[in-house]
């Protein structure tokens, strides 16, 4: 994602958490008391491992596997998208204050092979 961004190496951290996670976390950062699908925080492009880290994104598949099925659209690829609209924002994007930029480029990049295709682990199964 970050070369089809055009943006050097970094490491990042994503984490996974339930519900009572991700509401405390928007909570306490955002002043918004529910659940939320992903939040992104950033860490001053700390060096770690020399490499700029860039941040964290957290990630409530339980939300995302909600989102996915009201959208009738493919779980994995919901979570893909939200990997992708975490990254955004760590790269300084935000849809909420922006004129539509963060989103227009979220979906150009929705339309990429990487997103189409299923994850090597999950295609396993169907292979000889």
């Amino acid at each position: 994602m970050l070369r089809a961004l055009d943006q050097p190496a970094y490491l990042l951290s994503v984490a996974f958490v339930g519900l009572k996670e991700i509401r405390r976390l928007n909570r306490s950062y955002r002043g918004r008391d529910y659940p939320t699908d992903v939040l992104s925080f950033s860490y001053g492009r700390e060096q770690m491992e020399g490499l700029p880290f860039l941040g964290e994104i957290v990630i409530a598949p339980e939300v995302a596997y909600r989102q996915a099925m009201a959208s009738r659209t493919d779980p994995e690829r919901e979570m893909r998208m939200l990997l992708l609209h975490g990254l955004l924002h760590l790269l300084g994007y935000d849809h909420e204050t922006d004129r539509g930029e963060m989103l227009h480029l979220q979906r150009r990049l929705m339309r990429r092979r990487w997103f189409r295709e299923p994850a090597p682990l999950t295609d396993m199964g169907s292979r000889p």
